[in-house]
Order: C-alpha cells, then structure tokens, then sequence
C-alpha cells in the first residue's frame, strides 16, 4: 500500500511494522483477547510524526486504534472483531517527561510515559503524582487518560481527568490541539480537555499532558482489617474520615478473595488469620512526619473493635509490610486468572449504597448461578465495587460464558437502579457498547454522537468502541 510505503519512510522501517509476527503483540491486550489483525502498527516519535500518520491514514481511509501499554480491560486499544480496515497508532516512543516544576507542582509528559516513571520523575523533586494502581508499571499516561483511570488514591485525588490542567491532542484531520497550559483558573470557554479526558481515543489521540502533582507523603499508615460485614466496613470508614488524619485509600473485598490470594499468590503473606467474611485495606498519609497518624490509626481501630465493626487488625511495621498488604490488592487480578474463567463487572454506587449494592448482588447471583462463585472487591472509599461470578472448577471459558453471560447486565442494572454507573474506571471500549445502549441516557448519547460527528466526521478514530 502506497501509505504505508510513504510512512515507512517518515517513520522508519522499524516504526512502520506490517509483518504478521511484527503486529501480532498489539492485536491482543492484557485480557488476551484479540480482534481484527491490523494493516500495520505504527511507532511515531514526535508529534509531527503523529500528525504525518493521521493525515495519512484520512488520505486512504484507514482507521486508526491508539494504544498505549494495552493494560486496559475493555478491550479500547485493540481492533473490533469485523471493523474497517485499520492501523494501530502506538504511542510507545512518545515517552518523554518533557517538564518537572517542583514550585508550580506540575509535570508535563508525553502520552507514552509509564506511569510509574511519572511518579518516580514527581518523588525526584519531592513530589508525588498520585495515580496509582496495579498496572502502573507498564500502563502509560495517554492510555490512563484515554480511559480516566481510577485506582486506589481515587478517594483522596480523583480519577485521571482530575489531575490535567492540559492536554496536546492530534485531532482527526491532523491538527495539533495545544492547551498544554498549567494554570488552575480558565474560564475562557469550553474546557475542550475533557472530551478527549475518557474518550478513549475516539475524538483524537492524546500526545502529552500537564498533570498536577502533589506535596510527597512523610508519614504513611497502613493497616489490614477484618470485618464482618460491608456495613461495619462503612461505619470504619465513617471513623476514619472524622479521626482528622487524611485517608487516601479504602478497599473492600470479601473473604473469598483471600482465599484466592492465599492460594495462587506468589509471594504475598497474608497478614490476618483467614476466616473474616470481609476485609478492609485503609491507608492514612500526611505530608508533615510530625502528624500522629500511628495514634490516629490505633485509637480508630480500637473504637471500631468496641463498637463490633472491627473483628481483627494488622498495622504494617514497616515498608515490606504495608507493600505486602497492597501486593494483595494488585496481584488480585493475576491471582482470580489463576483460578479460571470468570464473568467481571466495573460497577460503581454512592458509597452509602455500597452495603444494599454488595448484599442485593450477592442474592441475585446466587438464586441465579448458584453454582458460581462471587468474588467481590474495589474501592469502597468511592463506591467503586468489582464483582465477578467465577466458573465452578473445571469449567472452561467459552462454557462459563455462555451459561452467565446475564450476570454482567445483571449487576449492572443493580448498580444503576442505586443511582450509580455500569463503568466506573475500567472505560466503555468494545466490552461495555451494550450496557451504553441500555443505561445511558438517550439525551446524553445524542450529544456525545454529535460530538464525534463534529470532531471525526469520517469516524477513523477508534471505530467500534464507546459508542452504541
């Protein structure tokens, strides 16, 4: 094809890839399903280079699928089983941090930055970049921006879109959006930033972003709890907002899970004796050391246990002990793989609906299912719960998802009748079309398919996701 041809010779040979064991890695993601095998992945290196590529591909009227680390759930960064004739847009060699500002607390990196060496380029200069999860060691910045990530540190800084003051995006016709600007006052007009903030790729491609970071934590707290129920969990929360000390993370996960880490988990201590129908991981930082949060945590737990809302605690000693509580938390999904095939939810409610949600989910499954096993787990400091129904032992994957493919649209309707979200941080991709077509208000759609039909008229941006 003559385009290829073209942008092999502005790309370079090896970031114009067309050979089948070349583009074989980028038709699949984390999940390890695949789609279509695109026409070629293209490595661009510059925004230019972007911007070559785009207009290219408009020239022939091929799509184009950005992708970054492919660590997404949703199956955003890889082709549509039966779309267009298409090319992934890898932003891979789009890694540099192009701006460190300790005093204005800002960073600006390009889309292919891991996240991980955005947080290590913030600590540098004593800062921190609080977005944090389990693939944030091969996630990259336009990816977790594409999507709006979530994680842990939700509860305390918000998802990804809350932490951009500015964006640069290639837009469909191949100009460059530049409103990389770090001021935290703009009101001068639409803040066009967000379109492209959860997006996912199809209003244009993400090439870098002014993130806001955030004064270093001095003092960390970390403490492993049993609970017996997602009530008493939310009454410990309740006592750990009111203690004064600042809570940036909150998690929720029944026994079941643990049983699981314990079993498939390499290298993870499990710091309680097993048998608590419910756990909580909760942490507490401060950016003074002088803040007593020892104290503040000992004095919270004491009184929970009093009240019967705490059935045992563990407090991390030390550094290995608090990265062992959250290696449970992030080893989780390799762990729940290890175990077989599962339906999987990314569900959120208000976070006073967490405990109707969690028992309502549970008896609907189990009158449904009660051959499956729930696993249930997820930030209950912002009302975000995962709940997957795994297969019994021994069943396969495509027999599992053909007897609960249901249980998906099951919980979700749940979620949305508590006045919460079928996608609360994993993104709409290929995998949630269907639930935008029945929960997503009419209104709503119309404006964002007007949206795309302004920005992408010719629909090459990521053709088969989000949109019904």
């Amino acid at each position: 094809m003559e385009t290829l041809a073209t942008l092999a010779a502005t790309l370079g040979p090896r970031n114009c890839l067309t050979g089948a064991e070349d583009v074989a890695p980028y038709a699949v993601d984390w999940r390890g399903v695949g789609g279509a095998t695109p026409r070629a992945v293209l490595r661009p290196g510059s925004v230019e280079e972007v911007q070559a590529a785009v207009r290219a591909c408009a020239v022939e009227g091929l799509a184009i699928v950005p992708a970054g680390g492919r660590t997404g759930l949703a199956g955003g960064a890889v082709l549509p089983p039966n779309g267009p004739p298409s090319v992934v847009l890898s932003l891979e060699r789009l890694n540099r941090i192009r701006d460190v500002d300790a005093r204005d607390f800002s960073l600006v990196a390009e889309a292919g930055c891991i996240i991980q060496h955005v947080q290590e380029a913030a600590a540098k200069v004593g800062r921190l970049f609080p977005l944090s999860w389990g693939a944030q060691g091969s996630a990259m910045v336009g990816g977790a921006l594409s999507t709006n990530a979530g994680g842990i540190r939700t509860l305390r800084w918000g998802n990804a879109r809350d932490l951009v003051m500015g964006l640069e995006v290639v837009l469909p016709d191949g100009r460059v959006l530049n409103d990389l600007r770090r001021v935290r006052k703009d009101n001068s007009g639409y803040a066009l930033r967000h379109l492209f903030l959860g997006g996912e790729g199809t209003l244009g491609v993400i090439t870098a972003a002014a993130l806001r970071l955030v004064p270093a934590l001095k003092r960390v707290e970390t403490a492993f709890v049993a609970v017996p129920s997602p009530d008493a969990a939310l009454a410990l929360f309740s006592r750990m907002m009111e203690s004064g000390a600042e809570v940036i993370a909150f998690e929720l996960l029944i026994g079941r899970c643990m049983d699981i880490v314990a079993k498939n988990g390499i290298g993870v201590r499990v710091p309680l004796p097993l048998g608590s129908p419910w756990y909580v991981m909760v942490e507490l930082a401060a950016a003074h050391p002088a803040v007593p949060l020892r104290e503040m945590m000992e004095e919270t737990l004491g009184a929970a246990a009093e009240a019967g809302e705490v059935l045992d605690a563990a407090i991390a000693e030390n550094e290995a002990q608090r990265a062992n509580i959250w290696r449970i938390r992030e080893d989780w999904p390799d762990c729940a793989r290890r175990e077989g095939p599962s339906v999987n939810t990314d569900t959120s409610v208000p976070v006073s609906a967490v405990p109707e949600f969690c028992a309502r989910v549970e008896r609907a499954l189990a009158e449904r299912w009660p051959e499956g096993r729930l696993f249930a787990l997820g930030h209950a400091g912002d009302g975000n719960i995962h709940v997957s129904l795994g297969a019994p032992p021994g069943m396969d994957r495509e027999a599992w998802y053909t007897r609960a493919r249901e249980a998906e649209p099951m919980v979700n309707a749940i979620a949305v009748e508590l006045g919460g979200s079928f996608s609360a941080e994993h993104g709409i991709g290929q995998m949630k079309r269907h639930a935008m077509a029945t929960h997503k208000d009419r209104v709503a759609l119309d404006l964002m398919r007007a949206v795309k039909r302004a920005i992408d008229p010719e629909g090459l941006m990521n053709p088969g996701k989000m949109l019904p």
